[in-house]
């Protein structure tokens, strides 16, 4: 399924704007949702991780309201291990089955563009 096209545009707080430094200003940002088209809940997207709580720090809105919310990792694994990066309980697929169109077609044109670069997974240059 193909990524939604949601998109928040996010200053930071007053609160946290205070905490910057010249060396690290905090600047307005857009933030794109990572949830699988068509789904019924809330955008989403990362922000930072949490370590401390075993989660990540998410953007949440719609077309009325936004906010920051920790929420633990979704703990489904892909048939080869890989963890889904997405939130516990979020709608639609696992990240695994969120394609992104244009890094897709980024890759596609990279990969036409320089196929001796390219490793094919069934091919000979795999590990």
């Amino acid at each position: 399924m193909n990524q939604c096209t949601g998109l928040l545009f996010l200053p930071p707080p007053a609160y946290v704007t205070r905490l910057a430094t010249p060396d690290r200003p905090m600047e307005a940002g857009h933030v794109l949702c990572e949830l699988g088209e068509g789904h019924d809940d809330d955008h989403a997207g990362v922000l930072w991780d949490d370590d401390a709580n075993d989660g990540a720090v998410w953007a949440r809105w719609d077309g009325y309201r936004r906010c920051l919310v920790g929420l633990p990792w979704c703990t489904a694994t892909d048939v080869e291990g890989d963890a889904c990066g997405l939130f516990a309980g979020h709608p639609s697929g696992h990240s695994w089955e969120v394609v992104d169109p244009t890094q897709e077609a980024i890759l596609a044109h990279l990969v036409q563009e320089h196929p001796h670069l390219h490793r094919d997974q069934d091919g000979p240059d795999s590990s």
